[in-house]
């Protein structure tokens, strides 16, 4: 019987990327509420903030970047997330946006109109 030798041959390359680099510098988030939105800065030392993706998939936001590694001679990418949950139905998703300012990437997060709470009075049809 033969062993997968790609998946021990990327646990180990794993190791000793974590070992020559001296461990995974962890990342600095922190999010803040205002009135009209909710803001989220990251820092990744060690990190370009170019190089920090983030996504909007099913109503989940993502916020990551790759790691490289070389596995049999192939570049694997494995994504490192800084950020990842539901998006809250009172944020605008179709809003959200993203800018650098002074070596920090920002993420706002604006909310649409249910952020006040949502209130309908419903009419009883009669038969």
């Amino acid at each position: 019987m033969k062993k997968n030798n790609n998946y021990l041959d990327l646990v180990t390359s794993i190791d000793v990327l974590n070992t020559l680099n001296g461990g995974v510098s962890e990342p600095q988030m922190n999010l803040s509420h205002y009135e009209g939105y909710r803001e989220i800065r990251v820092k990744v030392p060690g990190i370009k903030l170019e190089d920090i993706h983030i996504e909007v998939h099913n109503n989940n936001l993502s916020i990551f970047y790759f790691i490289n590694i070389v596995s049999d001679n192939k570049l694997v990418q494995l994504p490192r997330f800084i950020y990842n949950r539901s998006v809250p139905y009172f944020i605008d998703i179709n809003k959200i946006n993203a800018e650098i300012e002074d070596e920090e990437l920002i993420v706002n997060l604006p909310f649409n109109r249910l952020a006040n709470g949502y209130h309908k009075e419903i009419k009883v049809n009669e038969r």
